[in-house]
């Protein structure tokens, strides 16, 4: 069961990662960790974005043609995302308000780059605390989010989908506070961590893969969700987590 998760969970990692790679062909730009706009008066920013599009095909190729199995080429995407998502998102956190939308974006950074390394298995028990940590800090901002924007967030739930759609705001923000607080307690992580990417995968199919045609954001979205239920997939299957 364990070896399982792991293999579902670097699986869909992979096959996100392939997707957001192919939308760096798509849109132009870096957008793996939604990193802050192209620098004014830089050139290059087609060329940067087919060749980190390009590595990020061949990171999640190398992860599936193992048939799931984590190695040392999920490296190159936590490196990718965290030097030209992460860190250029702090300046940005210091001149926002708290825990508004720029904040989101660096959280996903975080999570990716974090998850990465957790994908990676290279100094097991470092990488997976790396991993939950970051996979944690994110579902509380998140969380703490989705009561702070409840009526945006509601607009994202299906029309079909049963009950007041503010409630199932609130109810998927109080989710995400307890998984992010499960996750950073190691004798809860790995359920914490198991049902957050059952969690999270659901919205995949609810909320996301049926706005794929909104627009760019959504386009992203899609792979975005894939991508941390597929980390929450990896730590909830590794013994390492405690």
């Amino acid at each position: 069961m364990t070896f399982d998760r792991i293999r579902i969970g670097t699986t869909f990692f992979a096959i996100a990662l392939i997707g957001l790679g192919v939308e760096h062909f798509v849109f132009g730009d870096f957008i793996t960790g939604r990193a802050p706009s192209w620098p004014d008066g830089v050139p290059g920013k087609t060329v940067f974005a087919v060749l980190t599009g390009m590595a990020l095909i061949a990171t999640g190729l190398s992860l599936l043609i193992r048939r799931g199995a984590r190695n040392n080429a999920a490296i190159v995407a936590a490196i990718l995302i965290a030097s030209w998502a992460l860190l250029r998102h702090i300046p940005v956190l210091f001149a926002v308000p708290f825990l508004s939308g720029a904040w989101t974006g660096a959280g996903k950074a975080l999570v990716f780059s974090g998850g990465a390394f957790a994908v990676s298995g290279v100094n097991p028990k470092g990488s997976i605390l790396v991993g939950r940590w970051s996979l944690g800090l994110f579902l509380l901002i998140a969380g703490v989010q989705h009561f702070l924007f409840a009526k945006f967030v509601a607009t994202l739930i299906p029309r079909w989908f049963p009950g007041n759609s503010l409630f199932w705001s609130y109810f998927a923000g109080v989710a995400l506070i307890c998984g992010g607080i499960g996750l950073m307690i190691p004798r809860t992580a790995r359920l914490a961590a198991f049902w957050s990417g059952i969690m999270v995968f659901s919205w995949f199919w609810i909320v996301h893969v049926p706005r794929v045609n909104m627009g760019m954001s959504d386009q992203i979205a899609v792979f975005e969700a894939l991508l941390v239920s597929g980390i929450a997939f990896v730590l909830s299957g590794d013994r390492n987590i405690q």
